[in-house]
């Protein structure tokens, strides 16, 4: 009988846990997803505003650098965002000024030489 009492407290002691568990994990779902909403409200933006100032061959490039070297594209794309949202774009991007632009965003390679003594 002491075993059984014994039981019957640790189940109500863990449906209890459980229950105040439930709403903590709620309120987290909840927050991922408000945040996942937020962050696919900002790209749609961002594309929004790439197609405005992008010709589709040089969005279509920006898409396929983002497939090799995600950060470079997403530097880019911010940068050509606040370039428009500033008023300083004269004319479309196209896909050699997009060219041009990656160029000059990428680090310059050392040239290495190897001399013999």
């Amino acid at each position: 009988m002491v075993d059984d009492l014994e039981a019957i407290r640790r189940k109500r002691l863990a449906e209890m846990q459980q229950q105040q568990a439930s709403p903590q994990m709620e309120n987290d779902a909840q927050a991922a997803y408000q945040q996942e909403q937020a962050q696919a409200e900002r790209d749609a933006q961002v594309q929004a505003v790439l197609r405005q100032i992008m010709t589709p061959e040089a969005r279509e490039r920006l898409t396929r650098l983002k497939l090799s070297r995600k950060e470079l594209a997403e530097q880019l794309e911010s940068q050509l965002v606040m370039l428009a949202q500033n008023g300083r774009l004269q004319s479309m991007i196209d896909d050699d000024k997009l060219k041009l632009l990656l160029t000059q965003m990428q680090p310059q390679k050392r040239k290495t030489s190897i001399t013999r003594m």
